[in-house]
């Protein structure tokens, strides 16, 4: 994968070549972006960059530099079998991989899964290559084990240790916790990536220990799909919280608990980042982007967002979203996070 191949982001390509160059390469980076616009890609580039023995520089282009995509380190990572190169991603049980499953039983399926979407996939995508839709796929604790014990070895060509961490907010706390001694004091020429969509489901304490990089959306289809899908659920759901007739209610709750883990995950996702664009439009006056399909909804209901109720709302989302991930019992915790959430918006 070279910069080339990446749509737009041609200021934070030309910044990290800018790092590399002048070799203030941080041990620890983390890549946030949709999978859509490449976040994953971008790794895979900045890595080849960074090994490449012949890299390009270019007067007056968009690009400043690229990787040369010829010398044999660019064709093994490009190829995905640089054998200092490694993936750590979700994973879970399969027919296959019964018993304590790890990235290291999958690393096949997620090469091919990588090459065969650019490295542009989605978790949902990754979900269904492995045939797991229905089930809950983290980065657990045994993928923690493997990436410390193997970043602790020599590298096999002599050059840089890698390691790329996908969907790192998949990390489960035990994970994320036995990693943070490594991501402070790695071994010596060590980069570990974690590539992801949000930090804000990270714990605080990987946070502080990784320099960030931000994409720029590359578009709004995929936003444009999460309205679509969960718009009109979102505006069916917050009329009733007002209303609290526990009949309706509990139907609209059954309706929510009907969908898969991994799609009620992305429906309180969906409605955290609403609740966020509310209150920034409430309070500061920014643009408010909502487009749930209701023009009435869409123009009064953010000022019920307010400095008032914001913790409250982000607390109960948040906390749904931790106890859905952990397993729970989907329609108790989609109903108490009703309760909590019609408090909130009355206390505006």
């Amino acid at each position: 994968m070279q910069f080339k191949d990446i749509v737009g982001q041609r200021d934070v390509i030309n910044r990290l070549t800018e790092i590399i160059d002048s070799g203030r390469v941080s041990h620890a980076q983390m890549i946030l972006g949709n999978n859509e616009d490449g976040s994953l890609a971008l790794a895979l580039a900045y890595l080849q960059y960074l090994c490449c023995t012949d890299r390009q520089h270019h007067e007056g282009g968009e690009l400043r530099a690229d990787s040369c995509g010829c010398c044999p380190s660019c064709k093994k990572i490009s190829q995905l079998v640089h054998p200092d190169l490694h993936f750590y991603f979700p994973n879970a049980a399969t027919s296959r991989v019964k018993d304590k499953p790890s990235s290291a039983d999958f690393q096949g399926e997620f090469r091919q899964f990588v090459e065969e979407n650019h490295g542009r996939g989605t978790f949902e995508q990754w979900l269904d290559a492995m045939g797991i839709e229905n089930k809950q796929a983290e980065i657990n604790v045994r993928d923690a084990d493997d990436l410390t014990q193997t970043l602790g070895l020599k590298a096999y060509e002599g050059g840089w240790k890698m390691a790329v961490v996908w969907m790192a907010e998949k990390m489960r706390t035990d994970c994320a916790n036995k990693l943070l001694k490594t991501l402070e004091e790695p071994s010596e020429r060590t980069v570990i990536l974690l590539v992801g969509e949000s930090d804000e489901r990270m714990l605080p304490t990987i946070r502080s220990r990784v320099q960030t990089i931000r994409l720029h959306p590359g578009g709004n289809h995929h936003q444009a799909e999460d309205n679509e899908e969960f718009g009109p659920l979102l505006v069916e759901w917050l009329r009733l919280l007002f209303k609290l007739k526990m009949k309706d209610l509990a139907a609209q709750v059954d309706k929510m608990a009907a969908m898969n883990r991994e799609q009620q995950k992305q429906f309180l996702s969906y409605t955290l980042d609403t609740m966020r664009e509310c209150f920034l439009h409430s309070t500061a006056g920014l643009p408010c982007h909502l487009h749930s399909g209701d023009e009435k909804f869409d123009a009064q209901f953010p000022k019920m967002v307010t400095v008032n109720n914001i913790e409250m709302i982000n607390s109960a989302l948040n906390d749904t979203i931790f106890a859905i991930s952990r397993n729970a019992y989907a329609k108790i915790a989609l109903m108490e996070l009703s309760f909590r959430m019609s408090r909130a918006l009355k206390k505006r």
